[in-house]
């Protein structure tokens, strides 16, 4: 007792001491047990908060029903969108993209008129293309054709001197006193007038000896080159290389077929 006494402090106090350092030390982990637990239950509250908070934010954005719906009226908005840029599309005019293209192709008039200017080269040049002259037995000279021609292309010019009808036929009865000149003179009318072409006199051009025949592959025409009239054989049928070029001299007089029995052929 007196030490207890002379310390200054009894067992029982002693006691106290322990059992109150005792439950400080469990005050403190209770403390600290109750601020574990207390920051928990905040972090837990605050993790609830920010959930409250997004749901409470994600619903003031829109319900789940409503962004579907909102996702098809931006679909929709998108596909509305493609089609008016369809129909603008459309509406262009290809000359927006592309340059305007014009044809090529020359009508029947332009086709006409250049085979027109070429016919009239030909005749006033004196070119004769695509014939050769050869010998037949018992008929004489005849013209072949060297090369293919088509139905209604020209053949060659019947040429020779352009006479009225007076003077052709003063030249015809000079041409009757000689029993061995050929009939080489050939009548037409042209703007209601009457002419001859008198191809008699020996040249080198070949529509001259083209022979008759009522079955002829080729046919006269006229062709006027600035007013003046050209006798020329068109091709009547296809014609093909190696074909004897022939047409109807057209005269049926019986004088001329007494004077030339080939006539009737």
């Amino acid at each position: 007792m007196s030490d207890g006494i002379c310390n200054g402090h009894s067992p029982f106090h002693r006691l106290l001491q322990r059992s109150s350092s005792k439950s400080q030390h469990h005050e403190a982990i209770s403390v600290k047990l109750i601020q574990d637990e207390g920051n928990k239950a905040e972090e837990q509250t605050h993790q609830l908060h920010c959930t409250a908070s997004y749901i409470h934010a994600s619903s003031d954005i829109t319900s789940p029903s409503q962004r579907k719906r909102a996702c098809r009226t931006v679909k929709v908005k998108k596909s509305t969108k493609r089609i008016t840029d369809t129909k603008s599309t459309q509406s262009r005019k290809v000359t927006d993209y592309f340059p305007i293209r014009r044809s090529s192709r020359k009508s029947k008039s332009e086709l006409k008129c250049e085979e027109k200017r070429r016919i009239d080269m030909l005749i006033t040049n004196g070119i004769e293309n695509g014939m050769m002259v050869r010998y037949i037995e018992g008929k004489g000279r005849g013209v072949f054709a060297t090369q293919k021609f088509q139905k209604g292309q020209y053949v060659v010019e019947y040429h020779g001197d352009l006479l009225q009808i007076t003077d052709a036929k003063k030249r015809e009865a000079l041409y009757a006193q000689d029993p061995t000149t050929g009939c080489y003179m050939y009548y037409f009318q042209y703007l209601s007038k009457t002419y001859c072409v008198d191809a008699t006199k020996e040249s080198d051009r070949l529509g001259r000896l083209i022979n008759h025949s009522k079955n002829g592959n080729c046919q006269t025409k006229l062709h006027d080159i600035n007013g003046i009239p050209h006798l020329i054989l068109v091709a009547s049928r296809d014609i093909q290389e190696g074909e004897e070029l022939l047409y109807d001299y057209g005269d049926r007089s019986k004088a001329s077929i007494d004077a030339h029995p080939w006539l009737k052929h």
